[in-house]
């Protein structure tokens, strides 16, 4: 068995990443339609351009790294996207939906954080700075639309939800 080192870490983590978002840039405008409120629709919408503009990020640093851009079947992220389908099963049509879709929506963000944080960080050790800059674009979008989803739930969803159907 070959000797594995943190660039082979990283290129495999990148994979992770580079399928997870190609997986969100799908699910997103599921959840828009599913939203309830206006504010939440165009949210996702957002994000869904944003994870768009990310893809293309990836793949520069895939071409930094003299890789091609290929995704690895992400478990974590196709089940944390199904969950949020389940959600929209479960509570369509319900006060608690808006609340809830935040809530599955948060869970992609933070499993994105913790990704590119550490790539980010891998990056840096590895004297990959260029990767590092356009990883961590993505990662300060990220905890930005994470504090847009706490805003939404805080001004409205949250309360919201607390009402009878």
């Amino acid at each position: 068995m070959k000797n594995k080192t943190l660039e082979d870490l990283f290129h495999e983590t990148l994979k992770d990443i580079y399928y997870a978002e190609r997986q969100i840039v799908k699910a997103l405008p599921k959840m828009a339609r599913g939203a309830q409120s206006e504010e939440l629709k165009a949210g996702f919408l957002k994000h869904r351009d944003e994870t768009q503009v990310q893809i293309e990020r990836l793949q520069q640093v895939f071409e930094l790294i003299g890789k091609r851009p290929r995704g690895k079947t992400c478990e974590a992220i196709d089940g944390i996207l199904a969950e949020g389908e389940e959600v929209m099963d479960e509570f369509k049509d319900t006060p608690a939906l808006d609340a809830g879709l935040i809530a599955a929506a948060q869970a992609v963000e933070h499993y994105e954080i913790a990704r590119y944080g550490t790539l980010k960080r891998w990056a840096t050790v590895l004297g990959m700075k260029d990767a590092a800059k356009l990883i961590d674009e993505t990662l300060q979008e990220e905890s930005a639309t994470d504090q847009a989803l706490t805003a939404v739930a805080d001004a409205s969803a949250n309360e919201h939800a607390l009402q009878a159907a």
